[in-house]
């Protein structure tokens, strides 16, 4: 069957069941918007490139499946290069088409165009540049194989305006073999004997701690980290990209460690004597100082990428693999050294039989828990404060609502006062800290559960820079709620002026009313709610879940001057830990 380059590339999104795409059209791409008309596939018009990204990626994060974007040439790739970092950090799936200027015209600084499969050679697993229109369907196929096997994360398809409206013969490669990747061969398959290591080193250890990261999530390793837990009693910490992987009910449950964690999950583990780190990376925000992080452990390291082991901190045992089948393999060499199912005994004379006891470390961790835990000043004068929001949020959301963050203090409060129960219901951006992920993630996460409520909690800050995308959210009915922490300040810089820099606010006061964010939000077809005083947080909370027929944005006046604790300062040891402003200076 014939047809064009941009009707095969339409033909083959379709055939990798996509079902929703979100987009802007523009000159180069023009020929792909037009069988787009024809397709099963949703397109969600946005107002700003970068929205479309950033929305793809809230779709990934909550369905685990490839999040699709398209632009345009030039400023219309360039827009999402933004996303695509995002996305490369967090190993979130995504899959960016791009608009390309006719192949003759490639190199000449022609209209709009711009090398951007250069520019995202840095922030991209693999980028094509597409040269022929018969190359369309295998490209696609190689594109969603790379983005979603391995350590998921972000492709780039640049197609040349030519190449879209060339004609070719139709065809769908028919299995991997048909793919040209060359070298790419993801191991997923932990090596038997590291993982015996491994498990001999658990029933070794008289400190243990489970270090999860968003790798968990990723590889659907939820009920296999939670049996692990389980079947050894070790606890755990959740990371910021792995809040709902393990539930923050769960009596072993730490909560987030890090430079904003709270004091038992940090101390954990600088304490521990093993981490068992499952999908995470040694991340400088979790690690503080290096060479004064966890100095008495051995390190258990599991990460489907090689290039992870010994990046940061070096692993006694490194098992290359996917989370959830080394655990299940794990599970199994414990059962073979006598650590059976939960609740049951150790085979006796086996090396389980000679296990330490974990109950003074668990009695060490629950002292922490009841001496630390997290706090802040309910009655200062009457003004609001944001992690009484939070609280208030969470409280009157059902529990398995989905919660997206923008970067910031109000991003740490979310997820230290939120209880995540479930996986799949926390939405951030992580390592690369964008500013403005979190309204049109929002709209992707919606786009994903539509049955699910979904509530953005955004700064200020955040909320300028995308909040246009609220205008995508009323034109396309995605009834999204975004509550704005509003405390007038870029707050997390702030909080680092005030604390080390001689409280010298330099280029950091955005102004309480300007602009003003219920008139704003009326303007893009949302209702604007304002909330001044801790009586009105429970009934605008009730009031924006009661409306289901368009956004709602909630303007909640907080105070200026709240931080948060607890805090490691950049560069220091964990063992420095702020846990709140009673300390001043620093320590315990």
């Amino acid at each position: 069957m014939r047809m064009t380059g941009a009707q095969a590339l339409i033909k083959s999104l379709e055939m990798q069941g996509v079902e929703v795409m979100f987009g802007l059209p523009g000159g180069a791409i023009l020929p792909v918007y037009d069988p787009l008309l024809d397709s099963s596939i949703r397109h969600v018009l946005v107002r700003h490139e970068q929205g479309a990204g950033h929305a793809a990626e809230g779709y990934a994060h909550v369905t685990g499946r490839p999040g699709v974007a398209m632009v345009t040439s030039g400023p219309g790739a360039t827009n999402i290069v933004t996303p695509l970092l995002d996305a490369m950090m967090d190993s979130v799936p995504l899959v960016v088409i791009s608009g390309q200027v006719a192949s003759s015209s490639i190199g000449t600084d022609a209209f709009q165009e711009c090398a951007i499969t250069s520019v995202t050679q840095g922030i991209t697993k693999h980028n094509w540049l597409v040269t022929d229109a018969a190359d369309l369907p295998r490209v696609v196929a190689e594109a969603f194989h790379v983005a979603t096997t391995g350590r998921p994360g972000p492709v780039l398809v640049d197609i040349p305006k030519d190449v879209a409206n060339a004609e070719m013969e139709w065809y769908w490669p028919a299995s991997l073999d048909e793919l040209d990747l060359p070298g790419y061969h993801p191991q997923t398959m932990g090596d038997p004997e590291a993982v015996r290591a491994a498990a001999e080193l658990i029933v070794r250890a008289s400190r243990p701690v489970i270090y999860a990261g968003g790798g968990i999530l990723k590889a659907r390793a939820a009920d296999a980290l939670r049996q692990l837990a389980e079947r050894t009693g070790i606890p755990v910490v959740t990371t910021l990209m792995a809040r709902g992987a393990f539930p923050d009910s769960h009596q072993l449950a730490l909560g987030m460690p890090g430079m904003h964690g709270n004091y038992t999950a940090v101390t954990a583990m600088q304490r521990s004597d093993l981490l068992i780190a499952l999908g995470s990376r040694f991340d400088d925000r979790v690690t503080g100082k290096i060479s004064a992080f966890a100095p008495e452990a051995k390190v258990i390291h599991v990460d489907i990428d090689p290039a992870e082991h010994h990046k940061v901190r070096r692993a006694d045992v490194a098992i290359a693999g996917d989370c959830r089948l080394v655990i299940e393999a794990l599970l199994g060499a414990l059962d073979g050294l006598g650590l059976g199912p939960a609740g049951a005994e150790p085979v006796p004379g086996s090396a389980a039989a000679g296990r330490p006891d974990l109950a003074p470390w668990i009695a060490q961790l629950h002292d922490w828990q009841r001496r630390y835990p997290l706090t802040y000043d309910r009655a200062d004068g009457g003004l609001l404060k944001p992690q009484m929001v939070v609280e208030t949020l969470r409280d009157l959301t059902p529990d398995d609502t989905i919660v997206v963050a923008g970067v910031g203090q109000h991003q740490m409060w979310a997820s230290q006062y939120w209880r995540f129960d479930h996986p799949y219901t926390w939405v951030n951006s992580g390592g690369a800290g964008t500013m403005g992920f979190c309204v049109p993630a929002a709209v992707g996460a919606k786009v994903g559960h539509p049955d699910k409520t979904v509530w953005g909690i955004d700064g200020d800050g955040c909320f300028q820079m995308t909040a246009q995308e609220l205008v995508t959210a009323a034109a396309e009915r995605i009834p999204i709620k975004i509550a704005i922490l509003n405390n007038a300040y870029l707050g997390m810089v702030r909080q680092w002026q005030e604390l080390f820099y001689e409280e010298r606010y330099s280029e950091v006061y955005l102004s309480p009313d300007l602009p003003d964010y219920v008139k704003w939000a009326e303007a893009m077809g949302c209702v604007g709610i304002k909330v001044e005083h801790p009586e009105e947080v429970a009934p605008a909370i009730e009031k924006a879940n009661g409306i289901d027929d368009r956004p709602v944005v909630i303007d909640f006046r907080t105070d200026a001057f709240e931080k948060v604790y607890p805090m490691v300062p950049a560069g220091a040891s964990n063992d420095d830990i702020i846990v709140g402003p009673a300390q001043g200076e620093g320590g315990r």
